[in-house]
């Protein structure tokens, strides 16, 4: 590559680390330290930020703009599994996020992360993705300190990922399509409380959901599910892990109906449920 083809390119690019840096905020919310966080949203009453749970560990933040200005914040969702956390800032009309589709990433696409390592405000890193899976982005990609809740993006500038943590030198992210499912929750919730048992169906040994309690009005109860009952699969598969029914819910949308394998006084049953919320 030629000298006069690389000088657009990273002219291009210098553009988008530009258009970064400006929806990239720096939060405090203890006096151990800051990270980074996105405006996501912003309209003319407030905007919205979204950060890690582990960055934003009070109900209030400070949140610090690229220009300098600092505001109040007020948590108004978090979820600690998922290590996000939304605040709500009383700034209006300032420039959002392009949100891209994390789905659509492809490994070795060039990526950008925008954070405020060690204080320093708007420090940019480039990279590569190395893998890309449903729960998180995994990038070849520097982060230190600060760049908790910061973006990753696509080399157009488009989010594709909330920056949480390093493990093994590679940096993790959430994907994009999780903080919107976060935001508007959207996640399947089916109101029921269970606890992981072993049940012999299937003429094996297998695992199964023991329902505790079923929520009065819930989308569970109106599909006929009991107390007692043990739930033992989804949509025609079996449970192979406790965590396999919270990880269906979680990448199915909310309108799509589901069909509940149920094990009940030693008889298999299907509970259809038409619309999960």
């Amino acid at each position: 590559m030629s000298i006069a083809t690389m000088t657009p390119l990273t002219d291009e690019l210098a553009l988008v680390a530009d258009d970064l840096r400006k929806v990239t905020v720096k939060v405090r919310s203890s006096s151990f330290g800051s990270g980074s966080g996105v405006i996501w949203q912003s309209t003319e009453r407030d905007s919205l930020i979204i950060t890690n749970a582990h960055v934003a560990t009070n109900n209030k933040a400070t949140v610090e703009l690229w220009d300098g200005r600092i505001f109040e914040a007020v948590r108004t969702n978090i979820d600690p599994t998922k290590d996000l956390a939304a605040l709500k800032i009383d700034a209006t009309d300032l420039p959002t996020a392009t949100i891209g589709n994390s789905d659509a990433l492809r490994v070795g696409e060039f990526v950008l992360a925008v954070g405020n390592p060690f204080g320093d405000s708007g420090a940019v890193t480039t990279g590569i993705i190395h893998a890309n899976h449903q729960r998180i982005v995994m990038a070849d990609i520097r982060l230190f300190p600060g760049n908790s809740g910061g973006s990753l993006a696509d080399c157009l500038g488009r989010i594709i990922g909330i920056n949480t943590m390093i493990v093994n030198g590679l940096a993790i992210a959430i994907p994009s399509l999780a903080v919107e499912r976060f935001l508007h929750g959207n996640r399947q919730k089916l109101g029921v409380t269970v606890q992981p048992v072993l049940v012999n169906a299937t003429n094996k040994r297998n695992l199964g959901l023991l329902v505790l309690s079923v929520n009065s009005g819930n989308v569970a109860e109106t599909a006929g599910v009991l107390v007692g009952d043990v739930l033992i699969g989804v949509s025609g598969k079996l449970f192979t892990s406790p965590h396999d029914l919270s990880n269906y819910l979680e990448h199915t949308n909310s309108s799509e109906a589901l069909s509940l394998q149920i094990l009940r006084g030693g008889r298999q049953l299907v509970c259809q449920v038409a619309e999960v919320v």
